[in-house]
Formats: structure tokens, sequence, C-alpha cells
């Protein structure tokens, strides 16, 4: 494991949650008492940061929802494609936020609300944009269909001083691929959090799962 003490009101930088485990999970969750019990089975696995994406109606409630019921956690917004977004997942308890791609926008957006942003980047170009507004943590996305270990291998000379959160397509099969590199410092992904597991509230196996992350080792 490598989850750090922290006490429950610390401000995360992004670092700070890449570095904390090494799967952030992408969580896409409907309901609200689900939610609940998904994050408190996840926690018991040892993970703590939680990504939820902004692509369902409740997905606001759900953040603040969790951030009240589970306090051992840390979760973040996911998908926060507006500043409006990303205003009213703060709003809602978010206490990071990552997106696929980065405007302006967002970027001021992030710092005037001082919440962590990990942004998405998928080219050359996308990196020195998020390097120009002040990021040189960054979500590499989408990981797999962008050119994958390869892709972050090269980014590697030209871009010694990034680090990555590859997500998209990333599983347990391939996970270990990615957190070997020396630029990688988490990556994120849905498989914590099968679809079916939720629907069958089969939380022991989300637990599992969490564990089985969490067992994953930087490098090795």
């Amino acid at each position: 494991m490598i989850n750090k003490n922290y006490s429950l009101d610390h401000r995360f930088t992004a670092l700070e949650v890449m570095q904390d485990a090494p799967v952030i999970p992408v969580i896409t969750v409907r309901e609200v008492d689900d939610a609940i019990s998904m994050a408190q089975a996840l926690l018991k696995g040892g993970i703590r940061m939680l990504e939820v994406t902004l692509r369902t109606p409740k997905a606001l409630e759900v953040i603040k929802a969790i951030t009240e019921a589970v306090p051992g956690v840390v979760v973040g917004a996911g998908t926060v494609r507006s500043s409006d977004q990303a205003l009213a997942a703060t709003h809602a308890g978010a206490r990071f936020a990552v997106s696929p791609g980065l405007t302006v926008d967002i970027a001021r957006a992030c710092r005037d609300l001082g919440l962590p942003l990990l942004p998405g980047v998928a080219t050359p170009s996308e990196v020195m944009f998020a390097q120009s507004e002040g990021f040189n943590e960054l979500k590499f996305f989408p990981a797999v269909q962008a050119g994958g270990v390869k892709m972050l291998q090269a980014f590697a000379g030209p871009f010694f001083d990034v680090k990555f959160c590859p997500t998209g397509g990333i599983s347990l099969a391939n996970a270990k691929d990615f957190l070997g590199l020396d630029n990688v410092i988490c990556v994120g992904g849905s498989w914590l959090v099968p679809p079916k597991a939720i629907e069958d509230k089969d939380w022991d196996l989300i637990t599992r799962l969490a564990k089985e992350a969490n067992e994953l080792k930087l490098g090795e």
C-alpha cells in the first residue's frame, strides 16, 4: 500500500492525489445508496482517492453523499468539461478534479477555487499547453488508444519533468506495464467498480479488487 496519513481536512495537491495509491478508481454510479456502499467497500480495500465522473444526473449528489457519509475517502470529480462544472463539483464537496482535456477557463476556475486538477492530454502540443498553464501532473487520456506505453516512453525525453496518470483502456492485465514507467505515478481504472458488482451489490468483490489494485507496485 502507498497510502499516506493525512488529516481529513488536508488540502491535497494533484501530485499527492496521484501518489496515494497505484490506482484511482474511475466511477460512474447512478444511485446514491449504491455509491455510499461502494465507497465504503473501496476504502475497506485500501483505496480512498475516488474519481466520480460527472456522467450521470446524480453525479453531484453522489459526490456530496459520499463526502458526508464516508469521511475516510477523498472524492474527486471526473469528466469536468467546464468552469461551471468545476464550481458545482467544489460545492458538492469534491476535493480534486479530473478533466478529459484542458481549456483556459477550466484552468482558471480550478486555480481560483483552489481545486487540484489533473487535466487530460494525448499529444505533445497538449502537454505543452498544460505546462504553459502551470500543470506538470497530467492525465494521459485515452491512454491505450493514444499510444499506450510506447507513447509515454516517447514523452519521457522532452517532457522529463511531467508525471502522468494514464486512464482509458487500463485493466489489471496491463496496469503494471504503465506503472513500471518512470513518468507514471498511478493509473485510472474502472475495473475496480464493475457495473455488475454494483448492480448485484457485491461489495465484497469491490473490496477484493481494491486490495488487488493496492498490491500493484511501481517499477515492478
